[in-house]
């Protein structure tokens, strides 16, 4: 089992929106990839982040949902409208396996 995680920076002022943004995201994702990707934000620490995490049963899978992804028009544009809700070169990506 692979999981990926995606946390981001918030910008100053953009709380509100960016969780209904990140919300519509996985709502999406659900709906058209039958993807179940968690949202999360911190209980402790910087507050103006927020967390996606989504699980795959391999690497491979996980590159064939991002190559769907990629090519998902609706998806696209979904992301695009979020370019000025997080700080640019605030965002991490992680991958873990399970033991």
């Amino acid at each position: 089992m692979i999981t990926f995680n995606r946390i981001a920076g918030i910008q100053a002022g953009k709380a509100g929106p960016a969780m209904a943004w990140a919300q519509e995201i996985c709502a999406y994702l659900k709906d058209a990839h039958g993807m179940t990707v968690e949202m999360a934000v911190p209980v402790g620490g910087n507050p103006s982040r927020i967390a996606w995490s989504v699980r795959y049963d391999s690497l491979a899978a996980m590159e064939a949902a991002q190559d769907r992804m990629l090519k998902d028009a609706k998806y696209q544009q979904i992301v695009a409208k979020g370019g000025d809700l997080l700080i640019s070169g605030a965002t991490r990506d992680s991958l873990w396996k399970s033991l």
